[in-house]
């Protein structure tokens, strides 16, 4: 009987983070093949499926969804116990400068940024808050040692060639809007429902996706920009748009 492997539960992990098993295997270095053979072992082990395969891309079913949050857990406990062990092996020192878009750096990259700073006290981490176009042109001009971004399913494909990838969270793009709205109440809606909807965007650079607008969106119409999450919101509660929200900014 199979059972379950670490290679397997990062294989798993990436397929759901992705939305893919082509993109899963691109970016983790493996034949689609390889892939394949790896999430058929899994769904062996969980005796059960753990994808839905469709033309759209794969779903998780309930036995994936535990399967992924507990992967989740797991691989970020081994993360953390290789961080430790490095701790002990070698002292860091000097300086490191990371990216975050605006949610990462609210919400994530704080208590990593902690972590690092108790494990290594020499080594000063230096934060840069942009979006997520602006932080691959900085990782790729040499100017950040990091960048904590945003990709996946429903995002813009960016090019992430030569760049190595570990995905860390995973999450849902959500869309606030007022009580009053059509959209209010509703499961899910349709990208086509929202190309005609005014958005409470933030300040992104000119030609780049606006963060606060739906991501795939060609040409949305931004109403207002604002910088801070509380203030989107409070626009948005005003009855001014509708903005995005992803799964790191939503309320405990």
């Amino acid at each position: 009987m199979a059972e379950f492997t670490l290679t397997g539960l990062r294989i798993v992990h990436q397929v759901a983070a992705t939305g893919s098993f082509t993109r899963a295997a691109e970016s983790l270095g493996y034949t689609q093949s390889a892939v394949s053979r790896q999430v058929a072992a899994m769904e062996e082990a969980a005796g059960a499926p753990i994808f839905d395969r469709g033309r759209r891309g794969v779903a998780l079913t309930p036995a994936g969804q535990v399967l992924v949050r507990r992967a989740t857990e797991i691989l970020a406990d081994l993360a953390a116990t290789e961080l430790e062990l490095a701790g002990l092996r070698d002292r860091l020192a000097g300086r490191l400068t990371v990216g975050a878009y605006p949610t990462a750096a609210m919400a994530l990259v704080p208590r990593a940024i902690a972590r690092v700073a108790s494990g290594h006290p020499g080594l000063a981490v230096i934060l840069d808050e942009t979006s997520t176009p602006a932080l691959l042109r900085r990782l790729r001009a040499g100017r950040l040692e990091v960048a904590v971004i945003g990709v996946g399913h429903g995002l813009p494909d960016y090019d992430l060639s030569g760049l190595r990838q570990t995905t860390i969270l995973q999450g849902d793009l959500f869309v606030a809007v007022p009580d009053s709205h059509r959209f209010a109440g509703h499961a899910t809606v349709t990208v086509a429902d929202l190309a005609q909807e005014q958005w409470i965007a933030g300040d992104g650079a000119s030609g780049d996706p606006q963060f606060g607008a739906w991501p795939t969106l060609s040409s949305p119409r931004i109403a207002r920009t604002a910088r801070s999450w509380s203030t989107r919101l409070g626009l948005v509660a005003a009855g001014l748009g509708i903005t995005v929200v992803p799964t790191l900014a939503l309320p405990a």
